[in-house]
């Protein structure tokens, strides 16, 4: 079994905007593109065309519909759909290095990033037993499991361009709802964001101290109700002249 180390040098991770978040699962398509052509095994389908296609993906995106409580103002206020994408959280305290039996997950000292190391993985499945979040999968034609990896292949990837040296859920995002950056920094984008906008734990009550935040949604304008076809009813002139003037006179003496 995998220790945790006592410390990490940085700790790199997401924060995610679910205000801004819009579930056109782009981030979804570019992880499992990005990670089924570099690093480690390709992420695999199986039956994709077929009844009951199946996969391994990195990245999901859920989608929730909420109900808000109802106020004197509003009796039955409209639901409201949240989109949730979950990805592994990168923790503190990760019970699936800890419980992994022959020490294939482990996490990084010096950016805390937890990885599998395939050669030593055997698909036992204790580690996604272990994650409170499901942030593991097996990958059924190679018989590993698989997690988000940060795209530490392409973060210290000197021979792409600064900009593309993130991951690329992040750089594909076009709602910008996802950010990347070391929280152990105070003054980092992402530290800032999270204590700006109050970023979240993922369940918090599991102790596992996930890296990555979440921000809340932003409360909702109270806008007055506008009857939208109001311009479009009113009578354009109330005594039309030219061909519309004669037309309506000739009409009146039907």
């Amino acid at each position: 079994m995998t220790t945790l180390p006592d410390n990490t040098e940085k700790k790199l991770g997401l924060v995610i905007d679910l205000d801004t978040c819009v579930g056109c699962h782009a981030c979804v398509i570019s992880c499992k593109g990005w990670n089924t052509e570099n690093y480690g095994a390709p992420l695999s389908d199986q039956d994709p065309y077929g009844a009951a296609p199946s996969g391994t993906f990195l990245n999901r995106v859920h989608s929730y519909e909420v109900q808000p409580l109802a106020t004197s103002a509003k009796v039955q206020p409209p639901a409201q759909l949240f989109h949730f994408p979950k990805s592994c959280l990168h923790c503190e305290d990760a019970p699936c290095v800890t419980v992994c039996p022959t020490g294939a997950s482990y996490k990084r000292v010096e950016d805390g990033i937890v990885l599998v190391n395939e050669n030593d993985c055997i698909g036992c499945g204790l580690c996604a037993w272990a994650c409170p979040y499901g942030a593991r999968e097996k990958d059924e034609a190679e018989g590993v499991m698989k997690k988000c990896t940060l795209c530490v292949d392409r973060i210290y990837n000197e021979n792409l361009e600064e900009v593309d040296r993130i991951p690329t859920c992040v750089r594909t995002c076009p709602a910008g709802a996802r950010h990347f950056g070391d929280f152990a920094d105070p003054d980092s984008h992402v530290s800032r964001l999270t204590a700006e906008r109050g970023g979240m734990d993922l369940m918090p009550e599991m102790g596992t101290k996930p890296v990555n935040k979440y921000l809340p949604p932003r409360p909702k304008d109270a806008l007055p109700e506008i009857d939208v076809l109001a311009p479009y009813l009113a009578p354009v002139d109330e005594a039309p002249g030219g061909f519309l003037g004669w037309l309506d006179k000739t009409l009146e003496k039907l």
